[in-house]
This record gives structure tokens, C-alpha cells and sequence, in this order.
């Protein structure tokens, strides 16, 4: 088994209240890492209530723990949020942008907030998290970006998850030149159909179809992605840069 090992970095996950977000941070926290918990304050505090709950299983590796709330759509919420980064820790050392949703119709059905939601969140989330956090991010940092294997082939139905994405896609080639001179490396992952709560929008005719599809015969889990991130956050990987990593279980 590949041990990573990342004591005094600092890690933000956007969007880790849950999900695959909550995985990936939960993979630091076990190698090491100094952690970020980040959510979106929502009306109801279900995401404050599961950021709590993450950051408690975090704890459980003894490692230390900060929660900031953040809406990653709004670019002066995330001022903030690396502004109160550097003030309590000083620096970042690693950028995951994995904040993401889905507003799942075609295109003659979808209505304009189905279509800005999912840009805001998806796509100008990730260009304000980047463009603020390389501010904070030290020399020789990371950046991984959670795109989607939607994002590279397009599915029925999502013209805003797959517009974003592709986006998010082609703005880590960019920013992975821009930042070079820095050493930092920014890398994406294009997950395919991965368990995570995102899921309960696929019908499960629809889902079956795709886990038989999947050479590999299942449904991704969160760790899957979450191994990956480490693999391209760790210092082995320095010299992979603007690349894009299938993560699909050999589909597509």
C-alpha cells in the first residue's frame, strides 16, 4: 500500500462537508496533514451540521482542523476565506477545488438559473479560489482541480455541468503555465460516475446502465479520487503539470 506522508502542509478542500470533498481531506488528515473544512453556510445549517461531523472524524487523526464557511460562487466570500487562511495559518500548501453541484435537464428544458447555478459554482468557483488562493499558495504548491469525465466527452442533459467542467479543464493548462515560474503544479481529475450523494439525480435504470458499462465493473468510490489527489499533491509528482487524469474505472 502507497504511504503518503504530508506533515506541516496545509490543506483546503472546498466543499468538504461531505461527499467526495469530505474523503479527499479525510485522506490528508491520515498522511498527515494540517486541514481545511470548507462549506457553504446554507439556510438550514445542514452543511455547518455535516462540516462538523467531518471535521470531527478529521480530528480522529490527530491532526489539526479548521473550519471556514465560504461560498465559493461569491469572490469576496472567498477573499475572505484565504484571507482567514493566512491570518490563522500563515500559508497554504494545497489547493483542492472540488466544490461543485449538478441542475441535471436538456437544454430546451433548462432554465437560466439551472444554467448559472452550475457555471457560478462549478467554473467561477474555481477561477476565484485559484486566482485568490495562488496569493497565499506557496512556492512549489498544488492545485487539483475536480472536473468530470463529463466535461471531456458530454452527456445528455448536462450542457451546464459539462460546459463547466470542460472549462475547469481547460483553465488548469492555463493556470498550470502561468504558475510554473512558482514550481506550482495544477492538475485535474476527471471523475466518472463515483458514489457520492450527487448520484441521487440518476435515475437507476440509467445508473445500472452505466456500472455496466464500466470495464471495471463498479461504481467509483470517493477514496478512489481521493488517492489520486495525494498521488498529485505529493512531492513525486512535481514534474506532472496541465494534465487531466481519467478516473472512470477504464470508461472512456
Amino acid at each position: 500500500m502507497v504511504k503518503y506522508s504530508f506533515p506541516g502542509k496545509v490543506v483546503l478542500v472546498t466543499g468538504s462537508s461531505r461527499g467526495m470533498g469530505a474523503a479527499i481531506l479525510q485522506a490528508f488528515a491520515a498522511a498527515g496533514a494540517t486541514c481545511i473544512v470548507n462549506y457553504f453556510n446554507d439556510p438550514d445549517g445542514q452543511n455547518r451540521h455535516d462540516a462538523e461531523q467531518t471535521a470531527q472524524r478529521v480530528r480522529e487523526c490527530k491532526v489539526p482542523v479548521h473550519l471556514f464557511d465560504a461560498d465559493v460562487r461569491n469572490y469576496e466570500s472567498v477573499n475572505t476565506l484565504m484571507k482567514q487562511i493566512k491570518e490563522s495559518l500563515g500559508t497554504l500548501d494545497i489547493l483542492v477545488n472540488n466544490a461543485g453541484i449538478a441542475r441535471d435537464r436538456t437544454v430546451k428544458k433548462m432554465s437560466l438559473d439551472e444554467w448559472h447555478s452550475v457555471l457560478q459554482t462549478n467554473l467561477d468557483g474555481v477561477f476565484y479560489c485559484s486566482k485568490l488562493g495562488a496569493d497565499i499558495l506557496r512556492d512549489g504548491g498544488r492545485i487539483i482541480n475536480i472536473a468530470s469525465i463529463s466535461g471531456v466527452v458530454g452527456f445528455h442533459g448536462q450542457a451546464n455541468y459539462s460546459a463547466a467542467k470542460a472549462g475547469v479543464i481547460a483553465m488548469t493548462k492555463v493556470l498550470s503555465k502561468e504558475l510554473a515560474r512558482r514550481q506550482i503544479t495544477v492538475n485535474a481529475l476527471a471523475p466518472g460516475i463515483i458514489q457520492t450523494p450527487m448520484l441521487g439525480v440518476i435515475k437507476p435504470d440509467v445508473l445500472a446502465g452505466y456500472e455496466k458499462a464500466i470495464p471495471l465493473g463498479r461504481i467509483g468510490r470517493p477514496e478512489d479520487v481521493a488517492n489520486a489527489v495525494l498521488f498529485l499533491a505529493c512531492e513525486e509528482s512535481g514534474y506532472i503539470s496541465g494534465q487531466t487524469l481519467g478516473i472512470t474505472g477504464g470508461w472512456f
